[in-house]
């Protein structure tokens, strides 16, 4: 008999809402330039999450405290922070430059480039790993096909989703070691909070005229509010909260849902185009190759831990 409680259900499907409204909600303020669109999300995402993060720092052990403070952990979140400004810079630009879909399939195609990173620089991938990348690249590369027959969808936009896949990764990597010790709220924003900060000179030097600080007196502060609360609150951290109950290889196979869902939303709420027939065709392929990916990874886990 499953001991999962019931609402664990329940808070799995509001956690993949709610990371997969983010891309619709930030499309739809393409009103503010996307870098300090992104520094936006993140600054009212860290102030959100403070409460959180002050909360189980005063739960940490005396040991745990003192490791915030070494070089080691500084200057892994300080990467960590900067693969993050990389990856909301690069996704926001790149849904002003390509369609939600295909935005939203190519930065979360980063289990593909985390195997081939592992095959350079780790192990030999499990064969399962290897097949399901080599069919998500051939599914990637059947909806660039529609950059052709739509003209909301560019090369450039893909590339600069990618480009956040690639980025991504670096805070996944970091998030894993530290987060063997370290509470994610603790680990959450420092990291949210030098991304939100990197972003701005990035977006001065980008002749973005907008103020750092202008979502305080901004009209669609709401709107803001509402993308941390539902990605951040809803989304990230109740992923994190169904870990307790739930493997997470089922998290990261009901996470692949996030362009399908996010592109749903993007068209019920904000009327964006339905994606193209090769969108389709190619977006339906490249998820079978990450959910491959994700499978594969968890059976070398079981694998290895069986030696």
């Amino acid at each position: 008999m499953s001991r999962t409680p019931p609402l664990v259900w329940g808070l799995l499907v509001a956690g993949v809402f709610g990371v997969s409204s983010a891309g619709a909600i930030l499309s739809h303020l393409d009103s503010i330039p996307p870098l300090m669109r992104a520094s936006w999300r993140l600054q009212i995402t860290v102030l959100m999450l403070l409460p959180f993060a002050i909360w189980q720092y005063r739960e940490m052990s005396i040991d745990n405290r003192s490791k915030l403070l070494e070089r080691k952990t500084i200057l892994i979140v300080l990467g960590s922070g900067i693969a993050l400004a990389a990856h909301f810079g690069t996704w926001v630009t790149s849904l002003d430059h390509t369609s939600l879909a295909h935005s939203l399939l190519f930065v979360t195609s980063h289990p593909i480039i985390i195997v081939i990173g592992t095959a350079i620089l780790v192990r030999k991938p499990h064969k399962l790993e290897t097949t399901g990348a080599l069919i998500g690249l051939v599914g990637a590369a059947i909806t660039l096909l529609d950059a052709k027959n739509d003209g909301d969808v560019t090369l450039w936009g893909d590339m600069l989703a990618f480009l956040g896949a690639v980025t991504v990764v670096g805070y996944i990597v970091a998030g894993r070691i530290l987060r063997e010790w370290m509470p994610v709220f603790v680990y959450a924003v420092p990291v949210t909070l030098i991304g939100g900060i990197l972003l701005i000179p990035f977006s001065i030097i980008m002749g973005e005229e907008t103020a750092a600080l202008g979502w305080i007196e901004s009209d669609l502060l709401s709107w803001f509010i509402l993308l941390a609360f539902l990605a951040g609150i809803v989304g990230h951290t109740g992923l994190n909260a169904c870990l307790r109950w739930l493997p997470p290889l089922t998290i990261s196979f009901a996470v692949t849902l996030e362009p399908i869902i996010g592109a749903f939303i993007g068209w019920f709420f904000f009327n964006e185009d339905i994606p193209g027939e090769w969108t389709w065709i190619g977006g339906s392929i490249l998820i079978v190759g990450i959910l491959c990916v994700i499978k594969g990874g968890a059976e070398n886990v079981v694998d290895t831990s069986n030696e």
